[in-house]
């Protein structure tokens, strides 16, 4: 197991810098500069502001600089925020954007597992039908679209809940349902079909047969196995919940992490892209590893079967 969680930790490392020099260099081959405004005033100026951020530099030597920066953990200041640094921006960002897809996956495996569950146990009655119905809805709807229709409807139309910020309790609801929707349907619709696969199995069979109650049965011994297929997913699922966070918080006015990077785009702030994709990416990358190593310690196959592998 040892050997294992090393080789996933050195993938790990590797899949960061990959990430981290192919976001330098895309940054790079973008046309014009962060100082074209400062340009059609002062040519001077300009060419100041790129000795001062290194952008006057060769590409190596910003490249070296770049790595340093993310070895040292710090990302420097920002080009059109001079007052900020980069790390100051995540650290004030970043606990809200936690917050927020906290927030979201547990409510999402709860509900989604919750839906699956009563749907597996009332095959093809109506409450099966119910679940899935509103699992394909959840899947089918973009974030997006369900965040706009849940602002007109609640906020706008009904009035009873606030449409945007990250003040209150009542300001998180909506976001949170946009963000859950969807990775809630995935999971009700792979609980529903593991469990009843589970639910045929001979220990199942065996466990009725000694007169144990149906709750014991479910919540024992079908349940477990029936939320492996679940944990292999929860790092997709986690990943799409972080990506998708940069939208929610535009649409809803959050001021997390997705706020300062769709900022640093449209003010091409070099510093605050590259620092926010790279410490985005190490977390979801980090959050994978351990999603991985959990589920090799739930499943012992999957963990004799790697380390035999080596």
């Amino acid at each position: 197991m040892a050997k294992y969680i090393l080789k996933r930790f050195i993938y790990m490392i590797v899949t960061v810098f990959i990430i981290a020099t192919l976001t330098f260099f895309l940054m790079n081959l973008l046309p014009g500069s962060p100082f074209n405004e400062e340009r059609t005033t002062n040519e001077a100026v300009q060419k100041n502001l790129e000795a001062h951020y290194h952008l006057d530099e060769p590409l190596v030597v910003q490249y070296v600089l770049y790595l340093k920066s993310i070895v040292t953990l710090d990302f420097g200041p920002s080009i059109k925020q001079p007052t900020e640094t980069v790390n100051s921006l995540l650290g004030r960002g970043f606990p809200i954007s936690a917050e927020l897809g906290i927030w979201t996956i547990l409510i999402a495996l709860i509900s989604g597992v919750a839906l699956g569950v009563f749907a597996a146990l009332k095959h093809n009655g109506v409450i099966d039908y119910i679940a899935m119905t509103i699992a394909v809805l959840g899947i089918s709807i973009p974030n997006f679209v369900l965040a706009t229709l849940l602002i007109q409807q609640l906020a706008v139309n009904l009035g009873v809940l606030p449409a945007a910020t990250w003040s209150s309790p009542q300001h998180m609801v909506l976001p949170i349902i946009a963000l859950a929707t969807g990775p809630m349907a995935i999971i009700a619709r792979l609980t529903r079909s593991s469990m009843l696969e589970t639910l045929t199995q001979d220990y199942i069979k065996t466990a009725r047969a000694k007169g144990l109650s149906p709750a014991k049965i479910i919540v024992k011994h079908a349940l477990k196995n029936a939320l492996m297929p679940v944990v292999t997913i929860l790092g997709t699922l986690l990943a799409g919940v972080l990506t998708g966070t940069f939208v929610i918080e535009k649409i809803f006015a959050i001021p997390g992490m997705g706020k300062y990077f769709v900022e640093g785009i449209n003010q091409r702030d070099y510093p605050v892209i590259m620092g926010t994709t790279v410490f985005y990416s190490a977390f979801l990358v980090l959050m994978l590893f351990l999603v991985d190593i959990a589920y090799g310690i739930l499943d012992p196959r999957i963990k004799l079967h790697k380390e035999g592998g080596k």
